[in-house]
């Protein structure tokens, strides 16, 4: 069957568009990966946002003085519609010969632009170079799998019945990787990143989970819908008070997607991590 971002620019040569053109924008429903997954857009068990980070924003004064930014977009995980990542890049890319007579004019634009393709309100703030390079870089909580000494060599797609837990015992605690990897389904570029785990819940067995995170390595889903899939695997299993799954992926095209799925309404702080 054939994958609905097939028809996007996805994977095709693209004309670079320097001027404001926001009919570039390519939604993607997320119903049917939901369905997928068992869900739909009534049942969510989760709360959340995908956060877009753009290291290649910029546009034009009335002076003609360029101007650049690093822009955050933050999109409802409930939101009808994911956006394609390259028509998302190229409606970027439109805006660097294009006019504005302010920041708060070029946000009411992109405000509208976007949360039309969405489907929902998408929020947006303009941070300047200096800004984020206060921020530095940030750490992620909780303890680190990656050391734990296993065998692996399940690869090609994620195996939830790899995840183990001591159902006796309910602990709280916080665990994260950076082994994770899966594939656009698309272009088969591989996506990189690190995954985050916050529950109170059964016990997870940490090995189960890294082993559980490296089955995605061959596997071919958009960001989004992995972080989905962990936390509803995750969710079954641990039968959690609380649980919140979180990726930061590494950027392509100048952008990086980091989706935040959780049983708790959160604000994500969006903090850079190292290879950010």
């Amino acid at each position: 069957m054939q994958h609905p971002a097939e028809l996007s620019p996805l994977g095709k040569s693209s004309a670079y568009v320097a001027t404001y053109s926001p009919q570039v924008l390519f939604p993607i429903p997320r119903a049917p990966k939901w369905a997928e997954l068992g869900v739909t857009a009534e049942t969510l068990p989760y709360q959340g946002v995908d956060i877009w980070n753009c290291y290649e924003l910029s546009w034009l004064l009335p002076s003609g003085k360029p101007v650049v930014a690093i822009g955050e977009f933050v999109i409802p995980a409930d939101s009808p519609n994911i956006i394609e990542s390259k028509s998302f890049k190229l409606y970027l890319n439109s805006l660097n010969q294009s006019v504005f007579e302010s920041r708060e004019h070029l946000l009411d634009v992109m405000r509208g632009d976007l949360s039309a393709a969405a489907g929902k309100p998408v929020g947006i703030r303009l941070r300047s170079l200096e800004d984020v390079e206060r921020e530095g870089i940030a750490p992620l909580p909780g303890r680190c799998i990656d050391e734990l000494d296993l065998s692996i060599d399940h690869y090609d797609s994620p195996r939830a019945d790899l995840l183990r837990c001591d159902p006796e015992r309910r602990i709280e605690e916080t665990l994260h990787s950076h082994l994770l990897k899966s594939n656009c389904p698309v272009t088969g570029q591989p996506d990189w990143g690190s995954v985050v785990v916050e529950y109170h819940g059964a016990a997870l067995e940490p090995a189960s989970l890294l082993a559980y995170l490296v089955s995605f390595r061959q596997h071919a889903d958009f960001h989004e819908q992995c972080v989905e899939r962990i936390f509803l695997d995750l969710q079954r299993l641990l039968q959690p008070e609380r649980l919140t799954v979180y990726a930061r992926y590494v950027r392509r095209g100048g952008l990086d997607i980091n989706p935040y799925r959780s049983t708790e309404a959160l604000t994500p702080a969006n903090g850079r991590l190292v290879r950010q």
